[in-house]
């Protein structure tokens, strides 16, 4: 019984949604281009469940580049209507659009002046009439039993809203650039914002040696700097090759009395370098590309001016 009543309810709330799409016409292009010349802020008002869904479209229409917040409609009776400027527009949830506390709000915001987009059950109530833009996300019926609470209706109401979302989306021109900056904590965020220059290791963190420094003195400077490496600088402090833990390894395979060699001789001519100002998600790119863990940081000169470990990159959680 449980199965098929979770599949009746899911039957009727998609169908819901799928009348919507005859709805997108002329006059969803209209409450587009309202919300899209709104000067100040989107004002989602609601109660009740409606309410709750305007919540969740205010923070939507926000993180997509639309300054936007939700009012409580009684909240608003009681002051918070003086959030509300000429500059916003208001856009009003409601399934009967009759709902009182709402028919109360519309004399101030219509003193405010503020143009009014609506998601109403009934095109024909009151909200409706007052509004600027009209969106009907009726239902033929509830997803609940006895047809009370708010199921079908308020997914309605969801889908229409995140429809107006994205089309003001696209309208703005939103990048991805754009959403990472008004979600800096998220990975997409930290993948789109954080810099190789942010996670380097800089100034005497750089294990440094020049070609003609002894392996002796190579060793020493990579142990002390626990980076398993070591760059390799020419006469004019220009990044000339790299050692590494490997070419350790490979050079005494080869030469059993490495300590009597130089750095260049060892070291690994041509090492991958970026630049300090590229991004860290494009440095793991090439990290993963060329199988290695660590990449050289360089200035337009060719000096290394840091190192930038995987180990780095995953602790950023831009993975």
């Amino acid at each position: 019984m449980s199965v098929e009543e979770g599949v009746r309810v899911l039957t009727i709330e998609a169908h819901a949604i799928l009348t919507l799409i005859d709805r997108v016409d002329a006059r969803f292009e209209d409450a587009v281009d309202i919300l899209y010349h709104c000067q100040g802020k989107i004002v989602v008002i609601g109660m009740g469940k409606s309410g709750l869904i305007g919540s969740k479209l205010a923070s939507t229409f926000a993180s997509t580049g639309a300054p936007a917040f939700f009012l409580h409609a009684a909240e608003g009776l009681h002051g918070d209507i003086g959030m509300v400027t000429h500059q916003d527009v208001a856009m009003i949830i409601s399934n009967s659009g009759e709902t009182s506390e709402i028919l109360q709000l519309l004399t101030p915001i219509k003193r405010i002046g503020v143009p009014i987009v609506s998601l109403i059950g009934n095109p024909h109530s009151t909200v409706a009439k007052e509004s600027s833009a009209v969106l009907d996300v009726s239902v033929a019926e509830e997803a609940c039993p006895l047809g009370l609470a708010p199921t079908a209706s308020t997914t309605a109401a969801l889908a229409m809203g995140d429809a107006l979302a994205v089309a003001l989306f696209r309208k703005r021109g939103f990048q991805e650039k754009d959403f990472a900056h008004v979600h800096p904590g998220g990975t997409l965020g930290r993948r789109l914002l954080l810099r190789v220059r942010d996670l380097l290791h800089e100034g005497d963190a750089i294990p440094r040696v020049h070609e003609h420094t002894s392996m002796k003195a190579v060793i020493l400077e990579m142990t002390s700097k626990k980076l398993g490496l070591a760059t390799v600088d020419d006469a004019n402090d220009r990044l000339s090759g790299l050692v590494t833990d490997g070419d350790l390894r490979r050079g005494i395979e080869q030469t059993p009395d490495i300590l009597s060699l130089q750095a260049k001789e060892i070291m690994s001519t041509h090492p991958k370098t970026i630049q300090k100002d590229a991004l860290a998600a494009e440095a793991l790119q090439v990290m993963e590309q060329y199988h290695i863990t660590s990449l050289l940081v360089v200035d337009h000169d060719g000096r290394t001016v840091g190192v930038l470990h995987l180990h780095d990159i995953l602790k950023s959680g831009i993975v």
